[in-house]
């Protein structure tokens, strides 16, 4: 049996004949379709953590706007220091500063018990000289600059007490610049100086001398050079000088040049002035004390 209705979407399809039995045509039922169900409450945030998050953006928040309430203010202010406020900073900052000793007057007030004044011929000859001499043994020997005293006239020490004394040349070494003295009468306490040693290039020194007749002079500088050469007249030529730059002049040949702990590292023999006048001009020589103490009779060191 064959159906001659036409077939739409919208119709039922028609019955099918099957050997010995007829299917009665069913309308398809509608097919519930559930509603989505709800996500599980564990893929949202839980109450507290969002909590905790709206709690640290309330702080963060006050912490901004105190921080510009703080900086308005600030930049609101006028600020001023008194003079009397400067003041006691500058005392409170050199009172917590630690300044080294000046052993300048330590040096000297030690040191010119040792330095003798020289002078060679009388008092009113224009052909004299002066110069320094050094106390370099406790029975009263003299040190000082051959060239001050090779003139063969009389010679006078006066030491640091005043005491004023006649002296005698005992030795004599022009090629060193060096000569010895022994005066006719001591002080009643000599001071004979105390010798260092070799020094090097910055070392602080000081010159103690009588320049220009200015008897007891104190002045400082450094070591300048070592191992220098200075010509002679006779064609010589002395070696083995410390250049050093504490102002000496006419008078101070003879004179110690001590370092720092007052020991004598020298004896100043000359200075340089390539104006050719006899004025100091920032370069002085003095013999090494090693030398000067083997030249004096003892042990060279």
């Amino acid at each position: 049996m064959t159906s001659t209705e036409p077939y739409s979407p919208r119709t039922p399809p028609p019955p099918v004949a099957m050997p010995g039995r007829m299917l009665p045509v069913v309308e398809p039922e509608p097919v519930a379709v559930e509603p989505e169900s709800e996500q599980p409450d564990d893929l949202e945030p839980p109450r507290r953590s969002r909590r905790k998050l709206l709690t640290a953006l309330a702080w963060w928040l006050i912490a901004i706007g105190l921080g510009v309430i703080a900086t308005l203010l600030f930049l609101d202010r006028e600020v001023t220091t008194t003079p009397d406020e400067v003041d006691a900073a500058i005392d409170e900052a050199f009172s917590s500063t630690t300044v080294a000793p000046d052993r300048g007057p330590a040096i000297y007030g030690t040191v010119i018990q040792s330095v003798v004044f020289i002078q060679v011929g009388d008092p009113g000859d224009e052909t004299g000289s002066i110069g320094t001499g050094t106390i370099i043994n406790a029975d009263g020997t003299i040190m000082t600059s051959d060239h001050v005293v090779d003139s063969g006239k009389a010679i006078t020490v006066t030491f640091a007490d005043g005491t004023r004394s006649g002296a005698t040349i005992i030795d004599s070494q022009p090629e060193l610049d060096l000569a010895t003295l022994m005066p006719d009468t001591l002080p009643q306490v000599v001071v004979p100086a105390t010798m260092g040693g070799s020094v090097p290039i910055g070392t602080r020194v000081y010159a103690i001398g009588n320049p220009l007749g200015l008897g007891g002079s104190f002045s400082t500088g450094v070591v300048s050079g070592l191992d220098r050469s200075l010509p002679l007249g006779d064609g010589g030529s002395l070696e083995n000088l410390i250049q050093f730059d504490a102002a000496v002049n006419p008078g101070s040949s003879g004179g110690p040049l001590v370092n720092a702990n007052g020991q004598v590292v020298g004896i100043v023999t000359a200075l340089v002035n390539p104006t050719g006048s006899d004025f100091f001009a920032g370069i002085g020589f003095a013999v090494p004390i090693e030398i000067a103490g083997g030249a004096a009779g003892g042990p060279e060191q």
